[in-house]
C-alpha cells in the first residue's frame, strides 16, 4: 500500500475536502470527458441542444450549501483547481460565474444554471458511499454521457466504475517496487526492526520511487509553508464567517491576548490559537492544506507550528513529522476512513490527531513503538465522535473541535514517550474499531446535519 505525503496534504480552499475539493475536481474530470465525447461524436451538435446538470446525493446534498458544494461544482465546471484558486478572491470570481448561463468548452457553449441544474436530491444516499455526484450531459433533452463519482473524503475522488472494482474505497499507487510497502501497522513495526530504520526514513524511501529528492522536499516544504502561512493569516483576521451563523473569529484577540502576558500561557493555550487560527481561515473558504481533511486542517499545523515556535523545530524535523504524519493517515485511510461522512468526526479530528501524535512524537525521539503508541492513544480517545455540523457549516463544533484534537495529539504524543512502547491496543485494532463504530453509527450523526447539535440550538 504507498499513498504519498504530497497525496495526504493537499493545497486547497476550505470549507471542506469533502464537500468543496472532491466535488470540484470531479466537475473538472467531467469537464474533460464531455469534451472528449463531443470531440468523438461525429453527428454535428446544435450547441443549443446541450445542458449539463449535477445531482447531488447523501451527505452533499444534505449539508452542501453549507459546505459550498454547489460553488465548487460551478468552479469546477469553469474549469478552476482548489489549487489554483488558493490565493484568488473567490467570493467576486463566484459572483460572474453564478449569473453565467452555460459553461465554456472550446467549441461549444453548453447551457447550465447553477441555481437549476444543480439538484439536492435528498431521498436515499447512493450504495457505494454517502457522498454522490451524479453528472449528466443532455443533447436535445436526451441523457448522452453521464458520471457518477464519489468524494471519498481528503478531497480524493472515485468514479461509480472505480468504486465498484476495488477492496478500498481509494486508488492506492502499485507498491511492486516500494522498498517497504506496509499496509498495517503490525507490518510497518515489523519493517522498522528488521531494517533499522525510523518510520521516516522508510516513508522516505518509499517516496523516492515515485518522486525525486529534491522535488519530493520542495512538495513537502510547500505544504508546511502553506500550513505555516494559514496559521499566521489566521492569527490576524477579524470579522464574521460567512454562513449565517454570524460566528465571530476569536483567533486574533486570542493570541494577543497570550502573547501580552507569555508567562502565565500554557502548551494548551498555544495549541487552541493555532487551531482555531486556520479552522476559522477554512470556514471563511480561505487557503488551507488537507491534513487529513478540511474540517480537520487545524489540528496538524496547530501541532506542528507550536514545535517548530515553541521548541525550536528545525526544517528536517518538519520533514520527517509529515513524512510519519502522513504514514499514519494512509494507514488509517487504507483500513478504514477519513470521511466524517462515511464514519463521523473520529475519521476526521481522530485521524487528524492520530497523525500529529505521530509526528511530534517522531521528532522528540520517540521509537517506532513509541509512534504507533502515541497514534493510538490519539485516536482511541477519539472514538465515536460524531459529525453533527450546526446549519450544515464547518464552524460550530469544528472549529473548538479541532483546537481539543490538537491538545489530544500533544498530550498523546507525551504520554507515549514516558512509556516504552509496550501497550495494550495495537494501533490496527484502534483503526478496526474506529471504521466499525463509523458503520454502526447513524446517519444522522454523519454530516448530514440531522442530529446532536445540528437539531439541538433553540433559536430565540
Amino acid at each position: 500500500m504507498f499513498i504519498s505525503v504530497l497525496e495526504i496534504f493537499k493545497i486547497g480552499i476550505g470549507p471542506s475536502s469533502s464537500h468543496t475539493m472532491g466535488p470540484m475536481l470531479a466537475a473538472n474530470q467531467f469537464l474533460v470527458k464531455a469534451k472528449s465525447f463531443l470531440e468523438q461524436n461525429r453527428t454535428p451538435i446544435n450547441e443549443q441542444q446541450l445542458h449539463i446538470t449535477c445531482t447531488l446525493k447523501g451527505s452533499l446534498s444534505f449539508t452542501g450549501k453549507g459546505h459550498a458544494t454547489d460553488r465548487a461544482v460551478v468552479l469546477g465546471l469553469n474549469g478552476y483547481t482548489a489549487k489554483g484558486l488558493a490565493n484568488l478572491d473567490i467570493d467576486s470570481l463566484m459572483q460572474s460565474l453564478w449569473c453565467k448561463a452555460n459553461v465554456s468548452l472550446e467549441h461549444w457553449n453548453i447551457h447550465f444554471t447553477p441555481e437549476k441544474d444543480i439538484i439536492f436530491d435528498q431521498g436515499d444516499a447512493l450504495p457505494q458511499h454517502p457522498n454522490g455526484l451524479i453528472f449528466d450531459l443532455n443533447i436535445g433533452g436526451k441523457k448522452a454521457l453521464s458520471e457518477t463519482y464519489f468524494s471519498i473524503g481528503g478531497g480524493f475522488i472515485n468514479t461509480l466504475e472505480e468504486i465498484d472494482n476495488i477492496v478500498a474505497p481509494l486508488k492506492f499507487k502499485q507498491t511492486s517496487t516500494c522498498p517497504y510497502p506496509f499496509d498495517s501497522a503490525k507490518s510497518m513495526l515489523r519493517m522498522s526492526r528488521d531494517s533499522q530504520l525510523s518510520i521516516a526514513e522508510m516513508k522516505l524511501q518509499n517516496e523516492q520511487d515515485y518522486y525525486r529528492e529534491t522535488e519530493l522536499h520542495a512538495g513537502v516544504d510547500a505544504i508546511w509553508q502553506a500550513m505555516k502561512t494559514c496559521v499566521e493569516a489566521g492569527l490576524q483576521a477579524e470579522g464574521i464567517l460567512p454562513g449565517g451563523l454570524k460566528v465571530s473569529r476569536r483567533a486574533k484577540n486570542i493570541y494577543q491576548k497570550l502573547s501580552s502576558s507569555p508567562s502565565l500561557v500554557n502548551v494548551n493555550d498555544w495549541l487552541c490559537a493555532y487551531a482555531i487560527a486556520v479552522n476559522e481561515e477554512n470556514a471563511a473558504g480561505h487557503m488551507v492544506v488537507t491534513a487529513p481533511t478540511n474540517g480537520a486542517a487545524g489540528v496538524i499545523p496547530a501541532v506542528l507550528y507550536y514545535f517548530v515556535n515553541h521548541e525550536n523545530g528545525t526544517q528536517q524535523q518538519v520533514r520527517d513529522f509529515l513524512l510519519v504524519a502522513s504514514a499514519i493517515g494512509g494507514l488509517i485511510k487504507h483500513r478504514s476512513s477519513i470521511s466524517g461522512a462515511e464514519v463521523g468526526c473520529q475519521g476526521e479530528v481522530g485521524s487528524a490527531a492520530a497523525m500529529a501524535a505521530a509526528g511530534l512524537c517522531a521528532v522528540r525521539g520517540g521509537t517506532t513503538l513509541e509512534i504507533e503508541n502515541a497514534a493510538e492513544i490519539a485516536l482511541e480517545h477519539h472514538l465515536g465522535m460524531t459529525c453533527d455540523p450546526v446549519k450544515g457549516l464547518v464552524q460550530i463544533p469544528c472549529i473548538e473541535r479541532n483546537a481539543f484534537g490538537a491538545i489530544k495529539a500533544y498530550a498523546a504524543a507525551s504520554l507515549a514517550l514516558l512509556g516504552d512502547g509496550s501497550h495494550f491496543m495495537p494501533l490496527d485494532s484502534c483503526i478496526a474499531a474506529m471504521k466499525q463504530t463509523g458503520l454502526e453509527m447513524s446517519n444522522k450523526y454523519k454530516e448530514t446535519s440531522l442530529g446532536g447539535l445540528a437539531v439541538t440550538l433553540t433559536e430565540c
